[in-house]
C-alpha cells in the first residue's frame, strides 16, 4: 500500500503550534475571564430585579431566583481564573447552594444555572472572537 503525503505537513503543524501557542492562551483566556463576568452579572442582576429587602422582604416562588434581601448571596458571587483557560464562577454565600439546589426545607430557587444558560450565546460569541483574533495575529507573523 502506497504512503500518502500531505503537502505543507510542515507549514500545518507550525500553525497549529501557534494556535496553542501564548497568543492563543492569552486572548481565549481574557475571552473566558470576560464571559465568567457576564454569567456572574446577570446571576447578581436576577437576585436583584424586582425584590425588596428588609421588613417588606418576601421570599422568591421555588424555581425562581432568589430574592435579594440582605445582599450576601449577590455580593457573594465571584469570578476567578484558576488557570489560564479555566474561569470558575462561583457563589460563596453560606446558603449558596441551599438557594441553587433545595434541600429538604427550601425549594430550588436557582440563579446560577440560569444566569450560564441565558449567556450562552454571548460566551461562544466571545471565545470565537478571541480564537480568530488570535489565529489572524498567527497568520500575520508567518
Amino acid at each position: 500500500m502506497p504512503k500518502s503525503r500531505l503537502i505543507g505537513a510542515k507549514a500545518h503543524a507550525a500553525r497549529l503550534k501557534k494556535l496553542t501557542g501564548e497568543t492563543m492562551v492569552r486572548e481565549v483566556g481574557r475571552a473566558l475571564f470576560a464571559a465568567g463576568e457576564l454569567i456572574q452579572a446577570e446571576a447578581q442582576v436576577s437576585i436583584t430585579a424586582g425584590s425588596v429587602s428588609g421588613k417588606n422582604h418576601t421570599p422568591s416562588a421555588p424555581g425562581s431566583p432568589p430574592n435579594n434581601d440582605s445582599s450576601v448571596l449577590r455580593n457573594n458571587i465571584e469570578t476567578n481564573q484558576v488557570a489560564p483557560l479555566v474561569v470558575e464562577v462561583s457563589s460563596n454565600a453560606p446558603y449558596a447552594a441551599a438557594q441553587e439546589f433545595g434541600n429538604s426545607r427550601l425549594p430550588a430557587r436557582p440563579y446560577m444555572a440560569p444566569a450560564r444558560d441565558a449567556k450562552k450565546k454571548e460566551v461562544t460569541q466571545l471565545v470565537r472572537k478571541a480564537v480568530d483574533r488570535a489565529v489572524k495575529r498567527s497568520k500575520s507573523s508567518e
